[in-house]
């Protein structure tokens, strides 16, 4: 093919280790392959390398960046693995017996493994090509990596459960709440909201979900992107990115960014089929994932697809029903409820559920200079979720005709999603550019099962469509990078420019009209459980943002890396904010590297927290969940909402201690202003006369909820990870990983209350929000984990920690709601994998293998929620106790 142009280009070398995985190499925009090389040069930054072994760090690709050049070496040609000292540095092959990349011509024994240095520091161009779905790893900015590997330890085919369990600083409750609540998993980082940590595809920001998360719970009030509609096996690398997001990727990063990127490689791929279930006995599920790349053209074009299916059947941990089942005779308990079993409610547990997941990403060379790519995902999900039992003595809730022994509904989700992420990337001079249109979007809807609507009579219906909720994104940007020489400086200057369009969309439909409807007998309104969104509540907004960037990043030393990031974000809705990140490396030799950034950051309200409506009513009251615009919540004093403001300073070391002993640590803090979250319930004679006002009822039990910017907090931790590769010659080689995290999050101060509802006794914040924020995630995780490998034997232990949590019952009418902590855990988890033939890899794994539960929570604790809440329903590591697996793995 056509040598690129432009001045003297630098080439790349001809590469025969397969344990590389490369088939294609970007050199700012220009496609080179294995048999066009005619020469034994060393490619760009970086490019195609394998990062550090273990969870701490793992598989990454650097396209583009100012090419590195290293004498003639026939050595590169002979099966050595690269290993680059420094800043940056290639680990040893991965020598998983069921690694994806791996080829079975490749059994290389530890003894024949040799290594050769190669030393990059003073040719290193900093900062990141615009041509990189990754992000560097050994700059200002922080970033922990996870291998695809590593992800398959866990036996977890839920992106997020995976990425959980193996990134200490990650916090993801398996159940993440009541009702819908459970629909979805979030995703947090460092003990702060999932809306304040930004999720990308290989470097791109992916739409956010259509699950508003308005019951209590750790993640109360967020509406974030969902990773488990991403198949486990697209997955090339996970990338964890903490200080330096916000100025790098969006000012909405405040706790930090995660990037998925996805696998691109061209030749084979995997398929794998596992069953899993739990000690207790239920909870079977049956999944099968896999991958397939493969070339495209003659021009060195590319596509890998994936694929997953998961059926998934429910856990129940719920405690028995208290009280009567059925309704008094006289006086006097009915004689059926003698021998009546009471184990009925199924509301606590996960959920039955089934997932189909599709991604592709491609990517077509157009000229020698350009490239056409496309990253696309769809999934197809259904969820039946356990709602509160009705026992039949219930008869403001249950029509005892249609329901004679007692009543479970059902509240079920019927879910579709899908982004297409197109653009075009090339080269123009010294000019890397990346010019991109991504639209996504999430459509749910909702319908109540085997439940009825009492105020209609024997005229109600059994089953109710509910309503939807749908969201959308439509994404337009341009992103330029180049490198620039100067004579003052020891290295080139990297700088990082563009913009981007972004329209975002919030819709709610309308439900039936039984789901909703009161029919005016003075029982309970609506599809008991869950009532439908009511014509009132039903709603479509929009926003439109315009986000322009610049950053760049220099050497000022040769030692001394310096980054300097300014974005400015305009809101159709909101104000105009500037944010700004400055950031510091030291590099003192290969063994340690100090580093510093201070950072701003804002994030908007999403339109969920704007715009959800909820009326949930009862025979002689209702709750209510007002848009914060909404004539109440005006009256109340609440004005629009703001976005949340934050500042963080941080500051950290890494390197490589001793050879293969590497280990990254980290301070931080960080100041939230303004933090989004619902008003405590609101209730009492003038809540009720203002609902009676408009329509919502009169009732003195009458409360409602909004979303208010309510106070202002301090985020104190650190972080501290570390990777040791052993190589014996004669038992194999370990890898010893650890990851540390300790969150305390505190509020500042309380954001006064309006002096409209001051005046009549209300507060916005009550003791029971400001615990929800502050303790319903543990304040520190640990683990530590050792992989074996020998021969065809590979053995993974992991043991975890998780601090205490405090648990809060859902406030209910009556009842006083009082926190009850749940002890620290220690969870122990295991996987041992045996290579059968070359292409086929058998697994056995237990997640928890010792079977622990979560504290168990008095009657007291749980009156609120019907004494059916056995255990915390957020408990970060579940309550359904051990989980075992079985894995079958091909390779082709």
């Amino acid at each position: 093919m056509a040598q690129p142009p432009s001045a003297k280009p630098t080439l790349i070398p001809k590469l025969r280790n397969r344990s590389f995985g490369v088939e294609r190499i970007m050199l700012e925009g220009h496609a080179y392959w294995p048999k066009h090389w005619r020469t034994t040069h060393l490619a760009s930054a970086l490019v195609a390398a394998t990062l550090l072994s273990g969870p701490t760090s793992g598989y990454a690709e650097t396209i583009g960046g100012t090419a590195l050049i290293t004498k003639k070496n026939k050595s590169a040609l002979t099966g050595r693995t690269p290993h680059i000292s420094g800043s940056s540095y290639l680990s040893k092959r991965d020598l998983s017996p069921n690694s994806t990349h791996q080829s079975s011509k490749n059994n290389i024994e530890l003894k024949a493994a040799k290594t050769e240095d190669i030393n990059v520091n003073s040719n290193r161009t900093p900062g990141n090509s615009v041509l990189s779905p990754s992000t560097n790893p050994h700059s200002t900015t922080p970033v922990i990596i996870i291998k695809a590997a590593d992800l398959m330890k866990t036996g977890k085919t839920d992106l997020t459960q995976a990425i959980t369990q193996m990134v200490s600083s990650v916090t993801s409750p398996p159940h993440n709440g009541e009702g819908g609540g459970a629909f979805t998993q979030t995703i947090a980082l460092r003990g702060l909201s999932p809306d304040e940590t930004l999720i990308l595809v290989n470097g791109h920001r992916r739409h956010i979900g259509a699950n508003f998360n308005v019951n209590p719970g750790p993640n109360v009030g967020s509406e974030p992107a969902d990773l488990s509609l991403i198949p486990i096996s697209a997955v090339d690398h996970i990338e964890i990115i903490t200080e330096g997001a916000s100025a790098l990727y969006g000012s909405d990063a405040i706790a930090g960014a995660i990037n998925i990127v996805l696998k691109s490689n061209v030749s084979g791929g995997t398929i794998n089929f596992e069953n899993s279930g739990y000690y207790q006995g239920d909870g079977q599920a049956v999944d099968g994932y896999g991958d397939y790349g493969w070339k495209l053209g003659q021009r060195g074009g590319s596509a890998h697809l994936a694929f997953q299916v998961k059926h998934q059947m429910p856990t129940n941990n719920s405690g028995k029903l208290h009280g009567n089942e059925f309704p008094l005779i006289s006086g006097q308990p009915d004689p059926r409820e003698d021998g009546f079993d009471k184990d009925v409610s199924r509301n606590l547990g996960i959920p039955k559920s089934t997932l189909e997941n599709l991604s592709a990403n491609i990517d077509i060379p157009i000229t020698d200079a350009i490239n056409f790519y496309s990253t696309d995902t769809f999934s197809h999900r259904r969820v039946n979720v356990g709602e509160a039992y009705r026992p039949v003595s219930q008869t403001a809730n249950v029509i005892e005709s249609y329901y004679p022994t007692g009543m479970q509904p059902y509240l079920d989700m019927d879910e579709y999603d899908f982004e297409v992420d197109n653009g075009i990337k090339g080269t123009y001079k010294k000019f890397a550019w990346d010019a991109y249109v991504n639209y996504g979007r999430d459509a749910q809807s909702y319908n109540m099962q085997h439940t009825d609507n009492p105020s209609m009579g024997l005229a109600s219906q059994r089953n109710f469509y509910d309503g939807s909720n749908i969201t959308s994104q439509l994404t337009a940007g341009l992103r330029v990078s180049r490198p620039i020489k100067t004579t003052f400086l020891p290295r080139d200057i990297r700088v990082n420019f563009g913009a981007e369009y972004r329209h975002d969309t919030f819709q709610m439909t309308e439900g039936d009209y039984q789901s909703w409807a009161n029919g005016g007998n003075g029982l309970t309104p609506g599809a008991v459980d869950h009532p439908g969104t009511s014509p009132t509540a039903a709603n479509n907004t929009a926003r439109d943002t315009f986000d322009g960037f610049v950053n760049l990043d220099f050497f000022i030393t040769p030692k001394w890396e310096w980054t300097l990031g300014g974005r400015a974000t305009r809101y159709s809705s909101l104000a105009t904010v500037e944010t700004g990140s400055i950031g510091t490396r030291y590099n003192f030799n290969k063994r340690i590297a100090l580093r510093a950034n201070i950072n701003t950051g804002y994030r908007p309200p999403t339109l969920g927290q704007e715009h959800y409506y909820f009326i949930d009513p009862f025979p002689t009251y209702q709750i209510d969940q007002l848009p914060a615009n909404h004539e109440i919540a005006k009256a109340l004093g609440a004005g629009n909402l703001k976005g949340e403001t934050s500042k963080s300073y941080s500051i950290g070391v890494e390197g490589e201690l001793i050879p293969n002993l590497h280990y990254s640590g980290n301070l931080y803090y960080i100041s939230i202003n303004n933090r989004l979250m619902d008003t405590t319930a609101l209730s009492g004679s003038y809540i009720s006369s203002l609902m009676g006002m408009y329509g919502l009822g009169s009732s003195a039990s009458n409360n409602l909820q909004f979303y208010t910017n309510a106070l202002n907090t301090n985020t104190w931790g650190g972080d501290f990870t570390a990777s040791y590769d052993l190589f014996t010659k004669k038992i194999g080689h370990f890898n010893f990983g650890i990851g540390l995290n300790f969150t305390d999050n505190e509020v500042r101060n309380i954001n006064k209350t309006s002096d409209a509802a001051a005046a009549h006794g209300l507060s916005f914040v009550n003791g029971y929000s400001t615990t929800m924020l502050l303790r319903s995630a543990p304040r520190n995780r640990e683990n530590i984990n050792i992989t074996w490998d020998y021969g065809k034997w590979r053995v993974f232990l992991q043991e975890e920690r998780y601090g205490s949590t405090l648990f809060l019952g859902s406030p209910a009418a009556g009842v006083t709601v009082e926190p009850f902590e749940q002890r620290p855990a220690m969870l122990t988890n295991m996987e041992v994998s045996y290579r059968v033939i070359p292409k086929l890899t058998l697994t056995v794994g237990a997640y928890n293998l010792g079977n622990k539960y979560p504290t168990r929570i008095p009657d007291w604790a749980s009156k609120a929620q019907s004494y059916a809440t056995k255990y915390s329903y957020y408990s970060p590591y579940g309550f359904s106790g051990g989980m075992y697996y079985v894995r079958a793995s091909y390779t082709f």
